[in-house]
């Protein structure tokens, strides 16, 4: 019974994941590597692969900010609105990205309530805070029941050695939770690589400007016409995210450790 649940399991998967990977790793590389390079080094994908990676440099440290200071909020203290906090946190998750990219252009477009006073849409800052209301919960769930797990007696320890809330923080509280920031940190990482319907709202997908790995994904597909060029982009997330899941594996155990 078990080998068959096992079977059954891996075969879906299989047809569901690895199959359709399988195909574009085939498809990348049927001409050969040098095809695939030459695909991936064009000045539009070195803008794109430079844009998702510096789109992933400032949304990472600003998530993790807001996340240990949401996750300690929720953790430590008591305060009324704290259940509004708590549902303003999941509201990513159950709001389409496509949603949030339209609510940004009502805000800070050229007919927005700011009347397009700051150049937002259509630029970095514009897919930066797409990037950052979808991946808003990652460190704040993941930090937020360690936080729980330890408890306050090591920190009441500390306070009563005389040490500041500052030192406590560094010396006590981090240690303890910094397999959850790291594991909230991959999350985000992958999650904002991968980003597609928020961005394809406010970004614009301009070539070589506001044009993100997915983005150019989708236009080589579907506006290009150039399969080829979509699955050698397509390669690159795929590599990206491949070393994302193997950190993940690697933090998972140690957490379990």
């Amino acid at each position: 019974m078990r080998l068959a649940l096992r079977t059954a399991a891996l075969g879906y998967l299989g047809v569901l994941v690895l199959v359709p990977l399988a195909m574009i790793l085939f498809r990348t590389f049927e001409d050969g590597f040098v095809a695939f390079v030459e695909s991936v080094t064009t000045p539009a994908a070195i803008s794109a692969i430079s844009l998702s990676l510096t789109i992933v440099a400032i949304v990472v440290p600003l998530n993790v900010v807001f996340g240990l200071v949401t996750a300690l909020a929720l953790a430590r203290r008591e305060f009324p609105g704290k259940g509004i906090l708590q549902a303003v946190v999941d509201l990513p998750f159950a709001v389409s990205p496509v949603i949030v990219g339209v609510a940004l252009i009502l805000f800070w477009g050229n007919d927005g309530w700011l009347g397009g006073a700051v150049p937002v849409i259509f630029s970095l800052p514009g897919m930066v805070l797409a990037t950052v209301f979808v991946t808003l919960p990652f460190v704040v769930r993941e930090v937020e029941p360690v936080l729980r797990e330890i408890g306050t007696d090591q920190e009441e320890a500390a306070a009563t050695l005389g040490a500041s809330r500052w030192q406590t923080f560094w010396r006590i509280t981090l240690p303890a939770i910094r397999v959850g920031v790291a594991y909230g940190v991959v999350l985000t990482v992958a999650r904002s690589l991968g980003e597609f319907g928020a961005l394809t709202v406010v970004a614009g997908g301009v070539a070589g400007e506001s044009q993100t790995l997915t983005l150019l994904v989708h236009a080589r597909y579907i506006d290009d016409h150039n399969t080829f060029g979509a699955y050698a982009a397509s390669t690159v997330l795929m590599g990206l995210a491949l070393v994302t899941l193997v950190l993940m594996t690697l933090l998972e155990r140690r957490r379990k450790a």
